[in-house]
């Protein structure tokens, strides 16, 4: 097969994609046009994963900060600095019940599970090891057997982060005395039943420091966000309590909103966590956004852009896919299609199944040819048609129209010269914002089409047309003379406000943070005011005092 010069001369980039084993990669290739979801719809293709939202790909940029590839844009502007070009294919979105995956997306799910476990992430006690290493061994070994299964076999198989000896005695105790013959999804279930009660579950580690300055790591799922110190879930903070989320250079900033257990009142609460860096900083609050959308919203039209990061050096954010809900609602609807399509008679799907010819056997089928057939956007019941279009058709001797069949209704269409079709047609598809020229005559053309026994004089017609013009011409230039006027005093009024405004706002911020006043001390102890105060206001009043006072 011969390309033509435009086809040769296309630009490919090869990439690799790192799988959930370690040892598994795929080598993809990508134009410079595509965007984020052309690759995760490759890999998901290849792997024959059908639940590909939940799933994501995951790269490392040239300061060693990891970054979800955005599905929305341009793979090539993402990894500029990116050498090699290689992406790890992740779980992105843990779902709460790992049981609504399907087919090979809840076997990656399990792979990503086992996975967590071996690198520290999915975190529990020493019996819940024993247990789901068990369960990692007879899938991966099959049942015991004494004669294969010798010595210390299972220290080849990597189970945990930190693996010791009394850990595989366990382990192989434990995978002795399961009951053999079991099908090879079972211990693939067992694990994720476990798996799913631990608080680690879906969680990847993020390293802060709080307040105190104290190490920290924040896991961000399908809860909302939480909070491990020394292995042990130290806070949680759901997303129905959480109004809003925010970055200021290294501090990531979680708004609350919530009811008191004890006092039933509402009360806010902010809570901020130091990060590495600023780009982790960018990075955890983006994770949030998406996972807090993800599980919140019920469908991806509803959101809106999220901003963070503040004036200066902010960032803006659109959510795009499918959220959790949309999924769900999707598959509830299939099974419940399928659900119909089997509890339905075969006569009856015979009968739906009959086209509506006028060759049709008559009788019962007549209801059916009638209901199920699709109908012209002119036609009428039966018999309805004459009381409805007196008011404007007196006049016209189109016949009535039949939705016997699709051929029926185009010879109809035939024989009635388009006069009705284009009637309807003009009359619903004009917008307003049309002018009323356009307006006036295509009245004028209904009117004549309708009543084509009754023409006025041409030189009466051609004078109302000329009046008609001729105002609205001048109603037109009104218009426009309004609005431009409108314009310039919408600017001149906005300008000198814009000014007073940021005036006041950096007086007011100067009091706040010179003033010792209790009654803007909450304002003053805000993280957001403490940001701005140490990494804004002091160096450049600093930089003011070595120019002005100094001299």
């Amino acid at each position: 097969m011969f390309k033509s010069r435009n086809e040769l001369n296309v630009v490919f980039y090869k990439c690799t994609v790192r799988l959930l084993e370690d040892l598994d990669v795929l080598e993809c290739e990508f134009q410079p046009n595509h965007r984020g979801t052309f690759l995760l719809d490759y890999v998901c293709e290849q792997l024959d994963i059908k639940d590909k939202d939940y799933f994501g790909l995951r790269y490392v940029d040239s300061a060693k900060q990891r970054h979800w590839l955005d599905l929305a844009k341009s793979i090539t502007k993402q990894v500029k600095d990116v050498d090699p070009l290689v992406f790890s294919f992740r779980i992105k979105f843990y779902p709460a019940d790992p049981f609504r995956l399907t087919g090979n997306a809840k076997f990656m799910l399990y792979q990503q599970l086992k996975r967590d476990l071996r690198h520290g992430r999915l975190y529990c006690s020493a019996g819940e090891a024993s247990a789901l290493g068990a369960l990692v061994v007879q899938e991966e070994l099959g049942d015991y057997d004494p004669e294969i299964h010798v010595g210390d076999y299972v220290a080849a198989i990597k189970i945990v982060l930190r693996q010791t000896d009394s850990l595989e005695r366990k382990v192989m105790e434990l995978h002795q005395k399961r009951e053999p013959g079991q099908e090879v999804h079972i211990p693939i279930d067992e694990f994720m039943s476990i798996a799913r009660t631990l608080e680690t579950y879906g969680v990847d580690p993020h390293p802060v420091k709080d307040h105190r300055g104290s190490q920290l790591y924040l896991g961000i799922n399908h809860s909302g966000i939480n909070t491990f110190a020394a292995g042990k879930k130290a806070q949680h903070f759901r997303w129905s309590e959480i109004h809003k989320l925010n970055y200021e250079g290294k501090m990531f900033i979680a708004h609350l909103s919530y009811t008191d257990k004890e006092s039933r009142e509402p009360k806010k609460h902010t809570v901020g966590w130091k990060c590495g860096s600023g780009s982790a900083c960018r990075y955890i609050w983006r994770c949030s956004i998406e996972q807090m959308l993800f599980f919140t919203l019920p469908n991806s039209q509803n959101a809106s852009v999220m901003s963070g990061g503040g004036f200066m050096r902010g960032t803006k954010f659109r959510y795009s896919g499918r959220t959790e809900r949309e999924i769900l609602t999707e598959s509830l609807n299939a099974l419940r299609q399928q659900h119909l399509l089997n509890n339905t008679s075969p006569s009856k799907r015979k009968a739906n199944s009959v086209p509506a010819t006028p060759s049709s056997p008559q009788g019962d089928l007549a209801e059916i040819r009638y209901s199920s057939l699709p109908r012209s956007t002119m036609s009428e019941p039966m018999g309805c048609s004459n009381q409805i279009n007196s008011g404007f058709l007196q006049d016209s001797t189109i016949p009535l129209l039949e939705t016997v069949s699709e051929e029926a209704r185009r010879q109809t269409g035939l024989e009635n010269n388009g006069l009705s079709d284009y009637y309807f047609r003009d009359s619903f598809d004009h917008s307003s914002s049309e002018s009323g020229f356009t307006s006036l005559t295509d009245n004028r053309i209904g009117h004549r089409l309708i009543n084509p026994s009754h023409n006025p004089p041409l030189s009466i017609t051609n004078q109302a047309s000329s009046n008609n013009s001729a105002a609205v011409i001048n109603q037109q230039n009104a218009t426009n003379n309004a609005k431009t006027a409108k314009r310039f005093s919408i600017l001149h009024a906005f300008v000198p406000s814009f000014i007073f405004v940021v005036i006041a706002l950096i007086v007011l911020t100067i009091f706040i943070l010179e003033s010792e006043s209790e009654m803007v001390s909450p304002i003053r102890d805000l993280p957001e005011m403490k940001i701005l105060k140490y990494q804004y206001y002091q160096p450049l009043k600093d930089v003011f005092a070595k120019l002005f006072i100094n001299q």
